[in-house]
């Protein structure tokens, strides 16, 4: 298939294809063959596709980086015209102006085309010829249809659309399968390599929309002087080879590593490169999927152009997915994963720089925009539990790691050179320091039978967690001692709690998660599952309900606690107080700056039987609970496929107690402050003005 798809890119067919979609394209805006409502939207988006070719062609023979930066630019806003938000209001990629315009069967059906043209500039960028001619001939297929509107029905339209997607999927997927896992694609490589901070117009490369986000840090770590760049670069390939230690998990010459990282940090990306390559690792990436932008960003990605057309096209799959598009696309994967199976077995784990410092606007729920029904949510959900199987058979997750760091970009604020140097600081924080701080607490924790944690002030929180009974305390321990390898900075202890018993209240009256804020939310749980959920995002319950089902339950009816961990990074909570961006700081940070509770899969999901130690020894025996335990027996109910940490500021924090069974208890925090003997440093930061 890899094979076909890319001797068909580089042959004259496919150039003539193109050629024959251009004429076609060409005459749409002079024709009045359609009804007369329809031909605004098709004279647009033929003559979009028309830009993306030129594009497309200028990327091939390199005359598109000859041109002037404010030329680029200007290219690039005349493809992304319907996106931009000066220009959704009255865009066919806004479903609410599809569907005003042509009611919500066609307005639906039509918007889900213009985004699906949209994503060809991607393709382009990226040569993939192919891809952009198929769209294109399934954009004048549906024109013609249009021709014949009185004969033709929305049922054809759709069906030409269903299967279009379901037809190509397994071209889809090896396209995507290549470029995230196997070293020989190297588009991204070859950006990184060659990228020139003098010269911003390497950016355009990666055809995504560039803002002055991208343009800012990539100016800024041209001007950062090397033995920093190096700095950053060591301290998170560090991380990633103590992770494979810490897991003892091997870690050999020849594997791949994916590379996950914001455009605009190339500098920092070319030293862990040659960092990686130096251990004789490869390195692969992959853009971040078109779908779920608003939500999740695995790959190489930017900041959002439109967060509201991210949002209203979330669930675009909604027009089209019924049981059999699903089981579709899994065989599909499942082809392709069998037939590169070799490569995946290479395949060593992400290594992930992430960024902070958007401030984006709360997405509106608009009925217009294509919607999950119940069915479709309870198929897609059954469907993702599949896939998350499939990807444990052949990349076992046992036998990779990763690491994730984070640093603020320039739309943080005037103080974004300082926030940017803390944070260097803070991702380099001593492990050793934090190492034996922890370990005062875990020895705590390892004599108690549950953990009650309470709020202050306006927080509600009132929760125990049940935990482990130990067996054998000289050789195992329930929390882990988290320092800086997986996840930087160091700061937390975490553990997987046992779910009966584990019963109260959640609550954070302002939290950022997935840099959407959630206004006073608050979880109710009942033997560790969540059973009732609200905020104050929107005006009704429902509206509220629906958001949090969507957004943090992943329209699961119910999620378990998979984690209860203890950040003790105050420094990072100081760095939030100082600059005033604490609630743009990232979960990566955050979870270290409070308590945290994440819901659905524990942080060993799929790992339960690989056994993992403390830096002293100690077996961490709590990696699993009572639902991942059908792992043996009922695998499809074991996984839920998603992790959401909520962290609780010290400032409304009232107390962690550690519950011991003769009743007595001891103390770890009390009023936002340190008391357990031991871990009297973590206050310094606190005590800071």
């Amino acid at each position: 298939m890899e094979e076909y798809m890319e001797a068909w890119n580089d042959t004259e067919e496919s150039k003539e294809r193109m050629e024959l979609c251009r004429e076609r394209l060409s005459t749409i805006p002079s024709e009045e063959t359609v009804p007369a409502e329809y031909r605004e939207f098709f004279t647009s988006q033929a003559k979009k596709l028309l830009r993306i070719f030129e594009y497309e062609e200028m990327v091939e023979n390199g005359s598109f980086y000859t041109l002037s930066r404010e030329e680029c630019q200007r290219r690039f806003d005349a493809m992304y015209e319907e996106m931009l938000p000066q220009n959704y209001g009255e865009s066919f990629s806004n479903p609410v102006y599809a569907v005003k315009q042509f009611g919500k069967r066609y307005g639906r059906l039509l918007t889900y085309l213009a985004a699906k043209l949209n994503a060809q500039i991607f393709y382009a960028a990226e040569g993939n010829l192919l891809f952009v001619v198929m769209a294109a001939e399934l954009f004048i297929e549906l024109y013609n249809y249009f021709e014949e509107f009185h004969e033709y029905t929305f049922k054809e339209c759709r069906e030409a659309l269903y299967s279009f997607e379901t037809d190509n999927a397994e071209l889809f997927s090896s396209r995507r399968a290549r470029e995230q896992f196997d070293p020989t694609c190297t588009f991204v490589k070859d950006i990184i390599m060659g990228a020139d901070g003098a010269d911003l117009r390497y950016l355009y490369r990666y055809g995504e929309y560039v803002t002055e986000n991208e343009f800012g840090i990539a100016r800024f770590l041209h001007g950062l002087s090397e033995d920093k760049i190096k700095a950053a670069a060591e301290n998170v390939v560090g991380g990633y080879l103590r992770g494979f230690e810490v897991m003892r998990v091997p870690l050999v010459k020849g594997q791949t590593v994916s590379l996950r990282y914001a455009i605009g940090f190339e500098r920092i990306m070319k030293e862990v490169i040659r960092l990686l390559e130096k251990e004789g690792l490869f390195v692969a990436s992959v853009r971040t999927a078109v779908a779920g932008r608003h939500a999740r960003k695995a790959g190489y990605t930017v900041t959002n152009v439109n967060i509201q057309y991210d949002y209203d096209h979330r669930n675009d799959e909604g027009l089209l997915a019924d049981k059999q598009w699903f089981v579709r696309k899994e065989a599909a994967l499942h082809r392709v994963y069998e037939a590169k199976k070799d490569v995946l077995s290479l395949y060593a784990g992400p290594l992930v720089l992430e960024t902070f410092g958007e401030r984006l606007p709360l997405p509106k729920n608009v009925a217009e925009a294509i919607q999950l029904d119940k069915r479709q949510q309870r198929l897609k959900v059954e469907s993702t539990g599949r896939l998350g199987a499939m990807v444990e058979q052949y990349i076992p997750s046992d036998k990779t790691s990763f690491t994730i760091v984070a640093y603020p970009l320039p739309s943080i604020g005037e103080e974004f050179p300082e926030i940017f140097e803390e944070t260097l600081r803070l991702n380099q924080l001593d492990n050793e320091v934090y190492r034996k701080v922890q370990q005062c607490i875990i020895d705590a924790l390892d004599k108690a039978r549950a953990v009650r944690v309470t709020g202050r002030g306006n927080n509600r929180t009132d929760i125990t967690v049940q935990l482990w009974k130990l067996t054998n305390p000289e050789t195992e321990t329930i929390f882990e001692n988290c320092t800086a390898d997986v996840n930087i900075p160091a700061g937390e202890v975490f553990t997987s709690p046992v779910l009966a018993g584990t019963d109260g209240t959640l609550h954070v009256t302002s939290v950022f998660l997935g840099s959407t804020e959630y206004k006073n939310l608050e979880i109710a749980f009942k033997d560790g599952k969540t059973t009732t959920y609200s905020c104050e995002n929107y005006s009704s319950k429902e509206e509220n309900e629906k958001f949090i089902k969507e957004n943090l339950l992943k329209n699961h009816d119910w999620l378990p606690l998979g984690e209860f961990a203890i950040g003790t990074n105050t420094i990072a909570y100081t760095m939030g107080k100082k600059f005033g961006i604490t609630e743009v700081l990232p979960i990566l940070i955050a979870e270290k700056t409070g308590p945290h509770f994440a819901i659905g899969d524990t942080c060993y999901s799929h790992g339960e039987d690989h056994k993992v130690y403390n830096p002293d020894g100690k077996e961490i025996v709590a990696r699993t609970n009572e639902w991942a335990e059908l792992r043996h027996t009922e695998p499809e109910k074991a996984y839920f496929h998603c992790h959401t940490d909520i962290t609780i500021p010290y400032e409304e924090l009232g107390e962690i107690t550690a519950l011991c069974d003769d009743g007595t208890g001891i103390t770890i925090i009390k009023d936002g402050r340190f008391v357990l003997p031991g871990t009297e440093l973590l206050n310094e930061a606190l005590e800071e003005k």
